[in-house]
């Protein structure tokens, strides 16, 4: 059993720590329209961060860490983080992970689920991970 979410106007770590908790229960989660996930904070605050995170790595001299760029892979990153990734568990777990950019033609009549922990109301400044994939060169939004 494949459970849908979609994350449109969901809050970025609200529904990154939820899926984590259901695929270590064992759940199969697909996540929807991600690049639509947004973030909550100031724009260039936001941006600095991940830009950050991205240069942290050395590209020249194949050292690590290399975070990714795309929407899809940095909300599996946020997942990744939240679970225990060095046992086999938390390897296991994240396998049970997808995450897709948009809605794939295998998902479209599938009823996603909206999570109501994750979609509060807004009230402050915010980024989506569309926008943030956008600055940080992403092709695929």
């Amino acid at each position: 059993m494949v459970t849908v979410i979609d994350g449109r106007n969901a809050v970025y770590g609200r529904l990154a720590s939820l899926v984590a908790k259901r695929i270590m229960n064992g759940e199969e989660i697909v996540v929807l329209n991600c690049e639509q996930i947004l973030i909550t904070g100031e724009r260039d605050a936001v941006f600095a961060d991940f830009k950050a995170k991205v240069d942290r790595g050395e590209c020249k001299s194949r050292k690590g860490p290399f975070y990714p760029r795309r929407s899809d892979l940095l909300f599996k990153r946020a997942v990744r983080g939240m679970i225990p990734w060095t046992s086999t568990s938390g390897r296991e777990a994240y396998r049970r992970l997808h995450v897709f950019v948009g809605v794939p033609k295998q998902f479209a009549e599938s009823p996603a689920e909206c999570v109501e922990y994750s979609t509060k109301k807004i009230t402050g400044k915010y980024v989506t991970l569309g926008a943030i994939s956008g600055f940080l060169g992403s092709k695929v939004r």
